[in-house]
């Protein structure tokens, strides 16, 4: 999740910037606008990844074992 925010981040600020020059009214994107959607982003990853983890070894092994 980090290495794809670094390579987004910059992408995204510059075609952002570009697109925005276009209006007639301009608004300026606050840098942490970028930052509150990577540290959101990281929350929910990490949220989603401990809730299957969790979820894994709360399972019994002898339910998987009788499908496979």
């Amino acid at each position: 999740v980090m290495i794809s925010f670094f390579i987004a981040f910059p992408l995204g600020a510059y075609f952002l910037n570009k697109w925005l020059q276009d209006f007639a009214y301009r608004i300026d994107i606050h840098w942490s606008l970028y930052l509150w959607s990577g540290i959101i982003t990281i929350f929910i990853a990490l949220a989603t990844i401990s809730f299957r983890s969790i979820k894994a070894a709360l399972a019994n092994p002898v339910n998987s074992l009788r499908s496979e």
